[in-house]
């Protein structure tokens, strides 16, 4: 098929059969997998993403061991119902907070997705960072770049195999079961794991072996499975499809300079021979940690890592073309010449995104400090001693706030109402716990109306100030009503 055939003029790049597009890079005809290996990636935007993952490396090994107010930074503990998101303690009545947290979350990928597409998956998804930046590199350091790890698969399990593989897989398990370690720290905090390693795997047996398992996932996924990840597991891959259009901002060829592609010839005006820039020298794809051919368009696989981009422009570079072959771009930008632009899709996912954080903002700012409760206890009733008319609840009180609490108890509605708790008048709530304990509240006969009549009741700090109220009822003498 000659060059001319290969361009699609306005159209696209590849007028052959687009068997890409219903197959998968890493797996050829038969189901086979395609092992990929990538060349070592250099250049601006690998330098770029370097840093981010270092300082994305370095945050999530130092967050288990930062705390504010004596409180983990980070906490996500399901077993003991034990949350703690930026210091604050949050509990199963705040449920719904972290849901629209949640919500507000995937708006805000959905919103990052359309405008700049699955740059998530390139810079900082964990996947990648662990994978690209410390088991890849890893890689490199044993077997060497590309050439020589095909070389060493290729080769008979002879001595060099043997110690290379060994080496690796070995170095491979000991950061899995690192990783592994500083996971469950964020699950169950940082001096319970360090209580766990000093007591030893049997006394802590049934943590010991999700331990194992977690880290055998690990070491699987990053030394085998790998970018299978991406394109077989991932659902963001899949959900990509749906939310990238022709203005997003991604990783793209631009065709219409590259083709007609044909190898470098020195000296050659390849404008006056009817070829376009790329060369053809195929560095794109070698470089590629999925296996793809970004010339042949955005596709499923592509995690826009870069590093297409900086094996390009090295090559332009090298042959005194412009850089920028391939670039971030929009298709539109890219077919048609127009500039990105704010689309109303955009508009309207930006909308929503600040109607959620706004809202999610309110209900934080208004979680308060405590939370209270008087609840009758079951099967109880009303007394009547001294003139006055007496119910029990059990009250509970949850103190949210980073301070243990001193707290009193009033009725706010109706008047009249008097308090008598069992132990004092007033009640130690410390930090992060919850208190319990029976309160008597009473009101004298001529004030009761109702044989049910509503009252709420306050709780207050030391100043003064309302913590909470929460409403009830009470209950009296039936009384006939005239």
């Amino acid at each position: 098929m000659s060059d001319d055939q290969n361009f699609k003029g306005g159209q696209g790049q590849v007028v052959e059969a687009e068997t890409f597009r219903d197959s998968v890079g890493t797996m050829d005809q038969a189901g086979k997998r395609k092992w990929v290996f990538p060349r070592k990636p250099s250049g601006r935007y690998t330098n770029y993403r370097t840093l981010v993952a270092w300082f994305l490396l370095a945050v999530f090994f130092a967050l288990p061991f930062v705390k504010i107010n004596g409180n983990p930074f980070l906490l996500i503990n399901v077993i003991d119902r034990q949350f703690f998101i930026a210091g604050q303690p949050f509990y199963l009545q705040d449920f719904f907070i972290l849901a629209l947290g949640a919500i507000t979350s995937i708006v805000f990928i959905i919103l990052f997705t359309v405008v700049f597409g699955r740059i998530f998956c390139g810079w900082i998804c964990p996947q990648t960072i662990f994978l690209e930046m410390i088991f890849r590199k890893i890689d490199y350091l044993i077997e060497g770049d590309r050439n020589k790890q095909m070389k060493l698969d290729r080769q008979e399990w002879n001595s060099e195999k043997i110690w290379k593989r060994s080496l690796k897989w070995a170095i491979f398990i000991i950061i899995s079961l690192i990783i592994t370690h500083w996971m469950f720290m964020y699950i169950v905090g940082y001096q319970e794991v360090f209580d766990m390693i000093q007591e030893g795997p049997f006394t802590n047996f049934t943590s010991f072996l999700v331990m194992i398992i977690f880290t055998a996932a690990f070491y699987f996924t990053f030394a085998w499975f790998r970018e299978q990840v991406c394109t077989l597991v991932c659902p963001y891959g899949r959900l990509q499809g749906v939310l990238i259009d022709k203005q997003t901002i991604n990783v793209y060829y631009d065709f219409k300079r590259g083709e007609n592609r044909a190898k470098w010839r020195k000296g050659e005006d390849r404008k006056a021979a009817g070829k376009g820039d790329c060369i053809d020298c195929n560095q794109c794809v070698v470089v590629c940690p999925t296996g793809i051919d970004i010339r042949d368009g955005q596709q499923l696989e592509c995690v826009n890592c870069t590093a297409c981009i900086d094996a390009c422009d090295e090559v332009m570079v090298k042959v005194g073309l412009p850089k920028g072959l391939i670039r971030y771009a929009t298709e539109d930008e890219i077919e048609k010449e127009t500039k990105f632009k704010f689309t109303g899709r955009m508009k309207a996912y930006t909308a929503i995104l600040l109607l959620l954080i706004g809202f999610l903002g309110f209900l934080l700012n208004n979680r308060g400090a405590m939370e209270a409760k008087f609840i009758k206890p079951a099967g109880s009733s009303f007394f009547v001693r001294d003139g006055k008319i007496n119910n029990t609840y059990n009250y509970t009180f949850l103190n949210k706030s980073n301070q243990d609490q001193v707290v009193t108890i009033k009725v706010i509605e109706p008047q009249h109402g008097e308090i008598t708790v069992s132990a004092s008048d007033k009640i130690l709530v410390k930090k992060d716990q919850m208190t319990k304990g029976t309160v008597n509240i009473s009101f004298p006969e001529k004030e009761v109306k109702l044989s049910k009549q509503n009252v709420k009741i306050g709780v207050y700090d030391q100043k003064g100030e309302l913590l909470d109220t929460f409403e009830t009822y009470f209950e009296g003498p039936f009384k006939l009503q005239f």
